[in-house]
């Protein structure tokens, strides 16, 4: 194995591995359709995370910035976390039947967010999803600016995951060309995320509104949740190219760790996730898998054999047109993955 970490790009001419592997377990195991389907109760976390969150905001609204950080990083990032997840899984049509009733529920999580991103992450993470490894469609590979800037520093990197949700929102502009994330729920999804920050500024006071702030930081920055940026794509046994992670933190993260099987299966809500495995295991446990988000996190920052270009990538077509899907609209909901997924982008 290399000890110098990769300065650009693997690029594979091959398919993304998930489809097949859906096939073949499809054909071994059909049982796996009666995973298919929606959980409508994921959307109660929703009033009850919100009240936690912008109780504990309330609470130490008046407290030392100590105390501040400590309950942000404690329970503020596990909140988080479990909104971000909530949000995927209603990206995927997989709490309600109807668009409206799916984003309705992901801007409700959306809400402890500070930024609004819930009804723009519906459009990238299902492109994603059809184009993974796609460089100038998969929002979930570094830039290269990115990447160059982070370089194998061990303070970069550590830096890179601390200010993760700023540097994903700076590589949005790469993709205005390919993918259309205007909507009037967008502007819906902006209003409803400003008006609560307003509140929580004004009503319960700066330090309140920090510690949601530092909530968002620590939900996908330094801290154990935040393994799971390096888990899902970041190469680690090559030609691996995705991950799950099998471990005590898919309790509050909604198994979102599962992240072979979810490629594989997205029309199967989280709750049901670990079922895929139990029923096809000749196909999951002959892959590698993480049992520590936190020991990922500590060896891709150390590691000098791990950069941002330990990715896989792979050509795309020539000739592309926009893409407006949104919940529902990608060919990647409950109905489309009865059959297989057909191509959302041809030729102009």
């Amino acid at each position: 194995m290399s000890t110098t970490a990769p300065t650009a790009y693997e690029v594979m001419q091959n398919a993304e591995p998930h489809p097949a592997r859906t096939s073949a377990i499809l054909k071994a195991h059909p049982e796996v359709r009666k995973l298919f389907g929606r959980t409508p109760a994921t959307a109660l976390f929703v009033p009850l995370i919100l009240l936690a969150q912008f109780g504990t905001a309330y609470l130490v609204r008046e407290q030392p910035w100590w105390v501040i950080v400590l309950a942000a990083y404690t329970l503020g990032a596990v909140v988080n976390n479990t909104c971000y997840v909530i949000i995927h899984e209603a990206t995927h049509s997989l709490i309600f039947k109807g668009r409206m009733g799916n984003l309705l529920a992901a801007i409700g999580a959306d809400l402890v967010h500070v930024i609004p991103s819930a009804v723009t992450f519906t459009r990238f993470h299902l492109v994603h999803h059809r184009h993974q490894g796609e460089f100038d469609l998969d929002a979930d590979l570094p830039s290269h600016a990115e990447a160059k800037l982070v370089g194998n520093s061990r303070f970069m990197k550590a830096l890179w995951i601390a200010f993760f949700p700023l540097m994903q929102a700076l590589r949005m502009p790469r993709f205005s060309k390919l993918i259309s994330f205007w909507e009037p729920w967008t502007i819906v999804n902006a209003l409803a995320v400003f008006a609560v920050d307003a509140a929580i500024f004004f009503l319960m006071g700066p330090w309140a509104f920090l510690y949601i702030v530092l909530s968002i930081f620590f939900s996908i920055g330094l801290h154990p949740l935040g393994g799971r940026l390096i888990q899902e794509h970041f190469v680690v046994a090559h030609p691996q190219e995705t991950y799950s992670y099998y471990g005590p933190w898919n309790l509050t993260a909604l198994n979102v760790g599962y992240h072979n099987e979810h490629h594989d299966f997205s029309a199967v809500p989280w709750n049901r996730l670990p079922k895929i495995r139990a029923l096809a295991p000749e196909h999951y446990d002959t892959l590698v898998w993480h049992r520590s988000w936190t020991g990922l996190l500590v060896k891709f920052i150390f590691d000098p054999s791990l950069s941002l270009y330990s990715r896989i990538t792979r050509p795309g077509p020539q000739q592309r047109r926009v893409l407006t899907g949104g919940v529902g609209r990608v060919p990647d909901s409950v109905e489309s993955l009865q059959k297989p997924p057909s191509a959302v982008d041809s030729a102009a």
